[in-house]
């Protein structure tokens, strides 16, 4: 089993509880990890024995594109979406970072992580970061 992790991936979008949140828009940061079995690309050399980063990163741009009121939802939407293109993950974890937001304080960001097993439930977990 191989672990893929893409990190730091940068977007600006229009997530948020306020209406101005999604008109204005705001900087956001996603790192996603996901389990594979990683045996063959790793003695064949070859793209096609993998998962595709490149086609992971297009898939996570396009559901950030999508304006949503909650990070909840955007990162739920990102583990369907994985798992539905790529049915060789058996395991993966995305946390989704607004930086800035509009709290009436001086916070770096907010994340929200969520993770899914093949057939599982997703499981919930929040965290701010300052």
């Amino acid at each position: 089993m191989g672990l893929i992790e893409i990190e730091g991936m940068q977007f600006y979008a229009y997530h948020g509880h306020f209406e101005a949140e999604r008109v204005v828009g705001n900087k956001f940061q996603v790192d996603l990890r996901f389990k594979t079995d990683s045996s063959v690309a790793a003695i064949s050399d070859d793209l096609n024995d993998t998962v595709n980063y490149q086609e992971v990163y297009n898939l996570v741009k396009s559901e950030m594109m999508v304006k949503s009121h909650l990070l909840e939802h955007v990162a739920r939407r990102i583990l369907d979406s994985l798992f539905q293109k790529f049915p060789e993950i058996k395991k993966a974890r995305v946390k989704i970072s607004k930086l800035n937001p509009p709290m009436n304080g001086e916070i770096e960001k907010v994340s929200v992580t969520l993770s899914k097993k093949q057939n599982k439930a997703a499981k919930i977990s929040h965290s701010s970061t300052s």
